[in-house]
C-alpha cells in the first residue's frame, strides 16, 4: 500500500516537476515571511480567471475538430514536400498567436505525424516536429493570449494590447523569415494531398465556444471583469460539459498560483529584493533570458515580475528565453514526449536538432535585438 502511494506520488512529481517546484518555493517561503491575510491579496486572480476561461475556450475548439479541419483546408493545396512542411509547420506559427503555444502543439504535432506517414515521408518526422515546436514558441510571441508569460505581463504591465504587440512584431516577423528559410532549403518531391479525419460538424458546433472567445477577448481589454467570465465559463462547463472542464490543465494554474504567493512572500525579504533588483537593473533581458533556461519562461516571468518594471525588456527576455533548452518552454516538452512515444529510437536525434535549431535561433534574435536596441 505504502509502495503503491510512493509510487504514484514520484510519477505525479516527475509528470508535474514545475508544479512540485513552486509548491516547495511556496511552502519554504513561509519559514521568511509567516502566513498572513495578505497571501490572498499576492494573488493575481484576473490573470487566472481569464487564463482559465481561454484554456477552456480553446479546449472546445480544439474538441471541436476546428484547427484540423482549417489544417486540411490548406493542405488540400500542396504539391510537393516543401509546401507540405510550410503549411505544417506555420499552422502551429499563425495559430499559436490566438490559441497558445501549448495548445497548438498539442493539436498539429499528432495532426502533423499523421499527414507524413499517410504521404510516405516519415522519415521527416524529426525535422518537421522540432521546427513546429520552435514555430509555436515563436508565433505565440506576438500577442497577449499566445502563451502564459504574455498574458501575465500584459495584465502586470499595464501595457496597451496593440503596444504589446507592436514590441514583439520584429522579432515574430523575422522568426517567421527564419523558419521559411529553414523549409525552403531542403530538398523537396512531388506528393498527392493528404487528408486526415476532422470530427469538424460545421459553424453551429463551435458557436458557444467562439461566443466564449468573444468574453474573453474583452476580458482582455478590460470591458468586462475576468473574474465573471471565469464564473461564466465554469458554470456552463459544468452543466454541459464536464468532460472539458476535468480536461483543463489545472497544474498549470496551480504553478501560477504557487509562484504569487512565492514572489509575494520573498518580495518582503529586503535583502534579497535588494539582490534580485540590482541584478535585473540594466540586464533584464539576460537575466530572462538565462533564468528562462533553468526553470522555464513562464516561472521566470512570475519571479522576475516581482523585482522589476522594466515591463518591455523581461517581455522580450522571457519570450526569447523559451528558446534553448527543451524545458525553456515547456511546451517545447509536449512535443518531445510525443516524438518519445512515436518513435522511441529518435529520441537523441531529436534532442540533438533541437538543441542546435533553438540555440542557433536564440542567437539570431538576440543579434536582431541588439540592433534594435541600439
Amino acid at each position: 500500500m505504502i509502495q503503491a502511494i510512493a509510487k504514484k506520488c514520484i510519477t505525479f512529481m516527475q509528470k508535474e516537476a514545475v508544479l512540485c517546484v513552486a509548491i516547495l518555493c511556496a511552502v519554504v517561503s513561509f519559514f521568511f515571511s509567516p502566513p498572513s491575510k495578505e497571501v490572498f491579496s499576492y494573488i493575481d486572480w484576473d490573470t487566472l480567471a481569464l487564463l482559465f476561461s481561454l484554456m477552456a475556450v480553446m479546449k472546445g475548439f480544439q474538441k471541436a475538430g476546428l484547427f484540423v479541419y482549417l489544417g486540411n483546408g490548406l493542405l488540400k493545396r500542396t504539391k510537393t514536400s516543401r509546401a507540405m512542411l510550410l503549411v505544417l509547420v506555420f499552422l502551429p506559427f499563425v495559430l499559436s498567436m490566438v490559441i497558445t503555444n501549448d495548445v497548438s502543439l498539442i493539436t498539429f504535432v499528432p495532426f502533423g505525424l499523421i499527414v507524413l506517414r499517410m504521404a510516405k515521408l516519415e522519415q521527416l518526422a524529426v525535422p518537421l516536429v522540432v521546427l513546429q515546436t520552435v514555430a509555436a514558441n515563436l508565433g505565440s510571441m506576438l500577442t497577449p493570449m499566445g502563451n502564459p508569460q504574455n498574458l501575465y505581463l500584459y495584465a502586470k504591465s499595464g501595457m496597451g494590447f496593440f503596444e504589446l504587440c507592436g514590441l514583439m512584431f520584429p522579432y515574430v516577423l523575422f522568426s517567421g523569415v527564419c523558419l521559411a528559410a529553414l523549409v525552403l532549403v531542403r530538398k523537396f518531391s512531388v506528393v498527392e494531398s493528404v487528408s486526415v479525419s476532422s470530427q469538424w460538424k460545421g459553424l453551429k458546433s463551435i458557436s458557444v465556444y467562439l461566443f466564449g472567445f468573444g468574453l474573453c477577448l474583452l476580458g482582455l481589454f478590460g470591458v468586462i471583469p475576468s473574474l465573471a467570465i471565469a464564473l461564466v465559463t465554469g458554470i456552463f462547463l459544468f452543466f454541459f460539459d464536464r468532460k472539458l472542464l476535468l480536461s483543463l490543465d489545472y497544474s498549470l494554474l496551480g504553478t501560477f498560483l504557487a509562484f504569487f504567493v512565492f514572489i509575494g512572500n520573498v518580495a518582503s525579504i529586503e535583502g534579497f529584493t535588494r539582490f534580485l533588483s540590482s541584478l535585473l537593473e540594466g540586464h533584464v533581458e539576460t537575466v530572462a533570458i538565462l533564468a528562462s533556461q533553468i526553470i522555464s519562461n513562464v516561472p521566470a516571468a512570475l519571479l522576475l515580475s516581482g523585482f522589476t518594471t522594466q515591463w518591455d525588456g523581461l517581455l522580450i527576455g522571457c519570450n526569447l528565453g523559451g528558446l534553448g533548452t527543451l524545458i525553456a518552454s515547456m511546451a517545447s516538452l509536449i512535443s518531445y514526449k510525443m516524438i518519445a512515444v512515436e518513435y522511441p529510437k529518435q529520441r537523441k536525434r531529436y534532442f540533438f536538432w533541437f538543441t542546435v535549431c533553438n540555440i542557433a535561433l536564440l542567437g539570431a534574435l538576440i543579434l536582431l535585438h541588439l540592433v534594435i536596441s541600439r
